[in-house]
């Protein structure tokens, strides 16, 4: 239940990748022999499967489509249309974004486009950029060296990595519209059934525009920590995993005017390809017992339930 942290690979996947870890282990950029050939071929076809699934164009001003911690989606397409009318070049971080919902780098003016392979049941390591050709995006490598990938980032190319997001990125391409009813349809059961048996339960985020497979729910009264250590045995997580060692509230929920208490006690859940129907009621059972618990021991709530608002309320510190 923490797929916006990472995602299993899919087997269909290790599978394309497998040949490139034993057998057709050569080095892509070695052009005087077969293995470097055949792994030069791979990448190659990967690079074009990358470019069917997401159609050429990105640039700066920098959004992320799809938020990691409230799954939120930003209106892509007008800042395309408002960064090209003044010549700003647009790029977006489509990492929680792309295989998920569809993306088209021409019709959105996108110059620059970022994605990641763990995020898509593709492997760990390798990533990959959308530079636009017209209007031209010029970047600055971060390092020197052999001058690979067109100059922009030297090292050899892992093939087994880049045929694995090649492959993660052809399945997504193929499934995305299932993959997206039956997430939606869990999403739906897990939201429907914790809200009716909980009261004061928030979702954080626009409840429209949103992708489904990322929900963010504060528990009124309940500290996010604790709800976490009490489902220990579901991986879920209070915020992004980026941030996960730090104990303040979420930046993200700051940003959007969440009152920090609610912060404190924010849930966000995952839901993926390989989530089952059986995983969301055993994990929807246990959020709705440990709530329960937990506001009993919670003074605040016993307050509440005697009719105290707890804004009219000053505090004083000792």
């Amino acid at each position: 239940m923490d797929v916006q942290a990472t995602t299993p690979l899919d087997p269909r996947v290790l599978d394309s990748m497998l040949p490139y870890l034993t057998a057709y282990y050569g080095n892509p950029h070695s052009r005087t022999h077969a293995y470097g050939w055949e792994s030069e071929a791979a990448v190659e076809r990967a690079r074009r499967e990358l470019e069917a699934a997401f159609q050429p164009d990105t640039s700066l001003v920098s959004v992320m489509t799809v938020n990691n911690e409230i799954g939120v989606k930003q209106p892509i397409h007008d800042i395309g249309e408002i960064c090209r009318t003044r010549k700003v070049f647009f790029h977006t971080d489509a990492a929680q974004a792309i295989g998920k919902i569809p993306m088209d780098v021409n019709d959105m003016k996108i110059d620059l486009m970022s994605i990641s392979g763990h995020k898509i049941y593709g492997p760990k390591g390798v990533g990959a950029i959308y530079v636009r050709r017209r209007p031209r995006v010029r970047l600055e490598p971060l390092q020197s060296g052999g001058g690979q990938e067109r100059g922009l980032r030297s090292g050899t190319v892992p093939t087994p990595l880049a045929v694995g997001l090649g492959a993660a990125c052809e399945v997504a391409q193929q499934e995305m519209e299932y993959d997206h009813k039956r997430i939606s349809q869990l999403a739906e059961r897990l939201v429907t059934k914790i809200m009716s048996e909980v009261p004061d339960v928030v979702m954080n985020g626009d409840r429209e525009h949103r992708y489904p497979g990322c929900i963010n729910l504060s528990f009124a009264y309940v500290e996010g920590e604790s709800l976490l250590m009490a489902l220990k045995d579901v991986a879920l997580s209070s915020g992004s995993a980026c941030t996960s060692a730090s104990l303040e509230p979420s930046y993200v929920l700051r940003a959007i005017g969440t009152d920090e208490d609610l912060a404190h006690s924010s849930i966000r859940f995952g839901i993926g390809r390989f989530t089952t129907e059986e995983e969301v009621d055993y994990t929807v059972q246990k959020c709705i017992q440990h709530v329960k618990r937990l506001r009993e021991m919670s003074p605040l709530w016993e307050m509440v339930q005697d009719g105290i608002d707890l804004k009219s309320i000053k505090w004083t510190q000792h």
